[in-house]
């Protein structure tokens, strides 16, 4: 068991017999934009008793889950789905839904998910390169605030700016810049790069990083391997603006889950035990409020 307790921001269930949710990553033809064989994970279903029985030993006392349902016709759905375990089990804590908001009933829509209890944050794939500019899109991001939700961003450092001015004309919304915005390399001039675009990510405060999903272009990770990756946040983010997650199960395929923990932990341990606490719980319990 880790000896820091952990609350993992970012976690995943699916269930292929469910009669409304769907997945498209997940159909059994279903190729994914950059991981390049996601056929372990196309098991009929992964559900919260499957990822209890994971994070028994690693001192996991609260999560997050991240929509993981694509192409479902109601994304509400998903989010009664996930607070009926909750419910049943108290996890997960946390919940960010799928919301498409440039679309004209996203209000609604947020509104119906707001019913559930769990309910903390939204994540929305955009559609096209520059969707944080389109107006449409920006008039439903605009409805976060009022709701005292979290904008999780699937990113990537091209879209540097676009995070940076969003998060500045919306001051009030707290965007978690998912999996260290994929960074897609491992090389000195990618790290390079990397860096110089997170740090203008950095640049509004209410923008924070989540580490989390560094397997999926890095597969044979090793703790050295992501360590520059994670420190590099930490220094960038500071360590009020830095949470954690597992992005399970899609990086279970590249190792176990008290393995990743434990490499988090080595890769913090030498910063002061209160900034490692807030690192691995604490932050995360005051930004999406469980």
């Amino acid at each position: 068991m880790a000896e820091l307790a952990f609350v993992d921001t970012h976690f995943h269930l699916h269930d292929m017999k469910h009669p409304t949710l769907r997945y498209g990553w997940l159909e059994p033809d279903a190729v994914h934009g950059f991981l390049p064989d996601t056929d372990p994970l196309k098991a009929q279903r992964y559900r919260i008793k499957d990822y209890l029985a994971e994070i028994r030993f690693a001192n996991v006392p609260k999560a997050i889950h991240v929509q993981a349902a694509v192409d479902t016709p109601d994304p509400v759905d998903e989010t009664a789905w996930l607070q009926a375990f909750a419910d049943e089990t108290g996890y997960p804590q946390g919940i960010v839904a799928e919301c498409h908001l440039a679309r004209p009933d996203a209000a609604g829509v947020l509104d119906r998910h707001m019913k559930f209890a769990n309910l903390r944050g939204i994540r929305d794939f955009g559609e096209g390169d520059y969707y944080l500019r389109d107006p449409a899109w920006r008039r439903g991001f605009a409805e976060l605030g009022p709701r005292n939700l979290v904008c999780c961003l699937d990113t990537s450092i091209e879209r540097a700016t676009d995070v940076r001015d969003l998060a500045r004309i919306f001051p009030e919304t707290v965007i978690s810049v998912d999996h260290c915005a994929i960074p897609r390399a491992r090389d000195a001039d990618y790290f390079r790069r990397w860096r110089e675009a997170i740090a203008v990510m950095a640049e509004a405060d209410n923008v924070i990083m989540k580490v989390s999903g560094l397997g999926m272009r890095d597969p044979l990770w090793t703790v050295d391997s992501i360590r520059p990756y994670v420190l590099g946040s930490i220094e960038t983010f500071g360590t009020d603006r830095i949470v954690f997650g597992t992005n399970w199960p899609v990086d279970r395929m590249f190792s176990s889950y008290p393995d990743l923990i434990n490499a988090y932990a080595e890769i913090i341990s030498g910063f002061p035990r209160a900034e490692q606490v807030k690192m691995f719980s604490g932050n995360a319990e005051r930004i999406f409020r469980i």
